[in-house]
Order: structure tokens, then C-alpha cells, then sequence
């Protein structure tokens, strides 16, 4: 698969079957993940698989929960929030076979000042979001689907996630990855902006 397939076939997977992704495909996300640029050559990035039924079962309520709170946050009216109630809890919307959480560790970095502790932070984000991008390109070429969710990383839930996975604090949840075969039709959408909207030549 060239890569340009690879990029114009990745859409967010909501729907998956319950058919178990194989342990070789698995250890392939994972590869490909960690060939992403890391700062500062780092490697600051952990990649836990929830694979459990118990841990399932708990991260779709925690779906459920995080995408509530977001969008009662946004103000969303009563009558969407229990139509999204009921796509997530009732049709199954994000239930996958696994669950690949990316963490990073706060208390790694390579420049002594502490001027510098929140760049590095972020330099340490950018580094998993670039993995997470790799990993879900490898997904598409692998046939699985994946959709990148941020909402879990409010505190109280990245907080359980953690717990989890035996991790402590020092560990910052940046997303969790449903991934699985997907249920539904894949179907590339169209970017809202074009590319005279966000592309500026100096």
C-alpha cells in the first residue's frame, strides 16, 4: 500500500467487530508507533494494551462518561446528549477489542533549568502524538481501524487509566486508541478548510 492510500484511507473507526486483533499485528502498531521523531531522542512514550473484558467493559463507561462531560461543556442540548448516549452505550459506538493507551513520563527530560520543564512537556507530547499518527497509518495498511480520543484524558479518568495500568502520576495520558476490525463503511471525508485557507508562504 503506498502511503498516500495509507493517509487518504485513515478516517476514525467507531465501530468495530468483536473479532480479536492478532498478537503479530499488534507488536506491528507498536513498531511503527516508536519510528516516529522522539526530542531530544528520548523514547519518552509508553504504549499500554488494554485488552482485558474487564478493562474493556470499564473504558467504554469511561467513553461514555468523557464524551457526556465534554459536551455538557459545550453547552450541547439535552435532546443530542441522550441521542449520544445512546449511540455509545446502546449501538456499541467506540467498543473495540483493544485499547492502546499513549502515556508519557513528566519527569523526563534533558535540560537541567526548569525555565524549560513545560517545552519540554510539550516536546514530549508532540513526540507521542507523531507516534500515535504512525501507528494508526501502520493500522490502515494492517486493515484495522482505529479513532483517536482525547476526551480520556480529563484528570479523573486519565487518572483511573493510570491506575489501571499500575502506573503513577509522573505518567500523562495524551490519547487512548480504540483499535479493532472496523463494522462500518470507510469513508474519507472531505477537509472543511482548503488549502489556501491554512497554508501561508513566507
Amino acid at each position: 500500500m503506498e502511503l498516500k492510500e495509507a493517509i487518504s484511507k485513515r478516517v476514525s473507526i467507531r465501530y468495530y467487530d468483536n473479532r480479536e486483533v492478532e498478537e503479530e499485528k499488534i507488536k506491528s502498531l507498536i513498531e511503527a508507533a516508536i519510528r516516529a521523531p522522539t526530542a531530544s531522542a528520548l523514547e519518552n512514550w509508553l504504549f499500554v494494551i488494554y485488552k482485558s473484558e474487564q478493562a474493556r467493559k470499564r473504558i467504554h463507561e469511561i467513553m461514555f462518561e468523557s464524551h457526556i462531560e465534554y459536551y455538557q461543556a459545550q453547552g450541547l442540548p439535552e435532546e443530542k446528549l441522550e441521542k449520544l448516549k445512546s449511540k455509545i452505550l446502546e449501538n456499541g459506538m467506540y467498543k473495540a477489542p483493544m485499547y492502546i493507551g499513549v502515556f508519557i513520563d513528566k519527569r523526563i527530560g534533558i535540560l537541567k533549568d526548569s525555565r524549560y520543564s513545560q517545552l519540554e512537556f510539550i516536546w514530549a507530547i508532540e513526540s507521542a502524538a507523531g507516534a500515535i499518527e504512525n501507528l494508526m497509518l501502520k493500522a490502515v495498511e494492517l486493515g484495522l481501524g482505529t479513532c483517536y480520543i482525547g476526551v480520556t484524558s480529563f484528570d479523573k479518568y486519565q487518572k483511573e487509566l493510570r491506575e489501571m495500568a499500575g502506573l503513577e502520576d509522573n505518567w500523562y495520558l495524551v490519547g487512548l486508541i480504540p483499535v479493532g476490525y472496523p463494522s462500518e463503511k470507510i469513508a474519507p471525508r472531505r477537509r472543511r478548510k482548503s488549502l489556501d485557507a491554512i497554508m501561508r508562504v513566507v
